[in-house]
This record gives C-alpha cells, sequence and structure tokens, in this order.
C-alpha cells in the first residue's frame, strides 16, 4: 500500500515528483491552515504531513490515526505541538542545518546595515535628501568583538563570516567545549551575560525551548556597551523584547530583527510592534531568513529525503520527539532460533506478569537461523517469569536479565 503523503506548503516540483516515483501517494495543496488543514489531513487519511511555517496543532494531528510522521521543512518546529504528536506516536522531523547560511547571511546582512545606517540613509535618498556628513558616521567592523550565543550551525557559519571580516569572536552555548572553542577559534564564555560583557555586536542563534525562552533578558542586555548592536535572526521568545527596546532607549543599542512577538500568521497584513516604534537605530526584516532560492532547494531536498527513508525503511531522520533517557530497570536478552512467533511467546509471558517493554530490539544473524532480542522492562521480573521463557525449548537458547 502506497505511503500517502500530504504537502501543505509549497516544494519544488522536482521534490514532488521524487516522492511519487518512489511509489508515494502524493497530495500537493499549499497554503492549507487551520480547519481546511484538519480537513484535509483528515480526508486524505495521510501518513506523512510536510509542513514549513505552517502550524500544526493538536486537532490537525489528531485529525486521522494514520499520521504517523510530520516533517518540518526548516530547522525551527516551534510551531508543531509536539507534546500531542508525542501522545499520538506521531514522530515530528526537522531539516536541521540546510537554512544556515542564508540565516548566517542576514544576520551579516543587519549588522553591516546597523553600522552604515543603510536603511536611514536609502529612505533619506529616496526622499530626495542628501546627507553624506551624518551618514558618513560608521565604526566598521574590522577588529571588533562579535559575541555569539548559540553555537550550531547557524551559530558556527555566523562564526566563520565575522572571522572572515577579521573580527574578535566570544561565544557561549551550553555544548561549547573548551577544545571545541579552541578549534572554531573563538573565546569561550560561561554565560549570554559574560558574552554581552565581552562583545559589541551580540547576536544569539538558538532554539525556542522553554529553557531559552527570555535568555537574553535585561540582565543580559545591561552587560552591553552603549550603542552596542544586538541581532535576533534566531526566535522571538529568546530574548525580552521590552528589555530590548529600553536598551535602545536608554543605552542606545542598535538592534537588527528578522523575527518579533506576535507575528501575523499569514503572509501579508498589518504589524505594529512596540520594538519597532521604540526610536533609535532598529532595524527588522520579514522573519525571511531561511528564505534564499539556495536555502528552500536544500530544505526540499532534505525534506524529500526524509519522506523516502520513511516510505522505503520506516526510519525516521532527524527525529525531535525520541524520549532519550530510557525509564527501563532492566534488560531481558533473550538468545532464541528465528521461528514464527518466538517474540510472541516471549512478550506474552512478560504480558501475563504484568510488566512494560519500553524499548525493544531484534538482531538477526547470518543463515537467518537464529537471532537476539533485547527487551527493556519498566521492573525486574521474578525468577519464574524467566524459567518460563527459558522453558520454550524449542524457540529459546538462553534466556538472561541485565540489570540497568
Amino acid at each position: 500500500m502506497a505511503l500517502k503523503v500530504l504537502v501543505a506548503d509549497a516544494v519544488d516540483e522536482a521534490g514532488l515528483g521524487e516522492l511519487r516515483a518512489c511509489g508515494c501517494d502524493v497530495t500537493y495543496e499549499p497554503g492549507l491552515k487551520d480547519a481546511a488543514l484538519r480537513d484535509a489531513v483528515a480526508s486524505t487519511r495521510c501518513n506523512v504531513l510536510i509542513v514549513r511555517g505552517t502550524e500544526v496543532p493538536k486537532e490537525v494531528i489528531e485529525a486521522t490515526d494514520d499520521l504517523g510522521l510530520i516533517i518540518r521543512a526548516g530547522a525551527g518546529y516551534n510551531t508543531i505541538d509536539v507534546a500531542a504528536a508525542s501522545r499520538r506516536s506521531v514522530a515530528v522531523a526537522n531539516c536541521p542545518g540546510k537554512n544556515a547560511v542564508a540565516v548566517a547571511e542576514l544576520t551579516f546582512g543587519l549588522i553591516l546595515a546597523l553600522d552604515r545606517r543603510i536603511v536611514d540613509g536609502a529612505v533619506d535618498l529616496r526622499n530626495g535628501k542628501w546627507n553624506k556628513k551624518e551618514y558618513s558616521k560608521a565604526r566598521g567592523l574590522k577588529g571588533r568583538t562579535l559575541g555569539v550565543v548559540g553555537v550550531g550551525d547557524i551559530g558556527r557559519a555566523v562564526i566563520q563570516r565575522g572571522q572572515a571580516f577579521e573580527m574578535n569572536v566570544v561565544a557561549y552555548s551550553r555544548s561549547l567545549t573548551h577544545d571545541a572553542a579552541v578549534e572554531l577559534g573563538v573565546l569561550r564564555c560561561a554565560s549570554p551575560a559574560e558574552v554581552a560583557g565581552r562583545c559589541d555586536i551580540l547576536t544569539v542563534h538558538l532554539a525556542a525551548s522553554p529553557e531559552t525562552k527570555n535568555i537574553i533578558n535585561a540582565d543580559v542586555l545591561k552587560q552591553l556597551s552603549p550603542g552596542s548592536y544586538v541581532i535576533n535572526t534566531a526566535r522571538a521568545d529568546v530574548m525580552d523584547y521590552a528589555a530590548l527596546a529600553e536598551a535602545v532607549k536608554s543605552c542606545g543599542i542598535r538592534a537588527g530583527l528578522d523575527v518579533f512577538p506576535r507575528e501575523p500568521a499569514t503572509g501579508q497584513g498589518e504589524f505594529v510592534t512596540d520594538i519597532i516604534r521604540a526610536g533609535g537605530v532598529v532595524y527588522g526584516t520579514h522573519h525571511i531568513g531561511a528564505s534564499t532560492d539556495e536555502a528552500q532547494a536544500a530544505i526540499a531536498e532534505e525534506a524529500v529525503r526524509i519522506a523516502k527513508t520513511y516510505a522505503t525503511t520506516g526510519e525516521v531522520l532527524h527525529c525531535v520527539n525520541i524520549e532519550n533517557r530510557c525509564n527501563a530497570a532492566c534488560q531481558l536478552v533473550v538468545r532464541h532460533y528465528d521461528k514464527v512467533g518466538v517474540l510472541a511467546c516471549v512478550l506474552d509471558v512478560v504480558s501475563r506478569a504484568n510488566i512494560s517493554v519500553k524499548q525493544m530490539s531484534n538482531t538477526i544473524y547470518q543463515g537467518y537461523e537464529a537471532a537476539v532480542a533485547i527487551i527493556q522492562l519498566d521492573k525486574m521480573p521474578p525468577p519464574t517469569l524467566v524459567e518460563s521463557i527459558a522453558g520454550l525449548k524449542d524457540k529459546v537458547i538462553k534466556v538472561e536479565v541485565k540489570t540497568l
């Protein structure tokens, strides 16, 4: 039976062709949102849903039991109700790193624009005003210190470009080790506040999560020197925008922003936000960090690869909602003959003992005569259970329990 794929955002036609070529039944309806998306998921009974910026709430996830995978054609997945997906055993996958260069390029576009006040100068020229004296004032980037918070794919791309501009770089990330910092050629800081205290330009590249919410807050911003620059091309949630507006007003901080609180849900519409009206030098773009032809082609290609792999092997690449911490108490290791019904008998014994299986793997050896099953259990089995499994002489070679 063909895997049913619903693509609810714009994807390159070549990618759709690849999915069809590998046997997928593809429904392409870009622009689906809210109730229309829920109804399409229900009516198509899709196994895979591919989206870009479209929100996928609980109601969409629960629209059909056939949905097994949601692919976010991009890096961030905060537009998907991952908790609801996990409760329904629906895998969520993203396409990390494919937009890193695009976001890094926009980051430096904003930095250069702030330093040279390109936006203000262009507006004055369009209005017939020539003011070379005012717009000749710029510090330049060479020799200044770039502070990077978040050293994933995008953060590293930003670091490389900062070094190409002959800037000094300081960085913070929970995962950044001393050796990794040396390899990157950056000074490793212990906190975002330390980064702010050491840099002239602070740029943040973190995913939105409960741990990163408002990580760039008033305490961090007050460490910046007056006139410093702040860049956010990540997610609005990682920065306290009220505190940033105050820093713009009181300390002359310049801000370059691609993301904002309460952005319009559609591609066009009215938009008013306090930070843009804070005065000073605040430049904004329309959440377009990943929106280059190069990045979108790479993301679409990766989304198709994830769907094709799932269709052909059942494996989910870049799955973001797998539980990495298994709460099993022990492993039941069963070496057995590769016969029909062996594992069913073993699991029946486990079930009758009211013991839950947390994880399980079964490895077949060459010749297809024998295998080993490793079954993670939520509690230690009684000796009688082990004896019952060992007693399956025509099916089981040996059984043992290993405490975790």
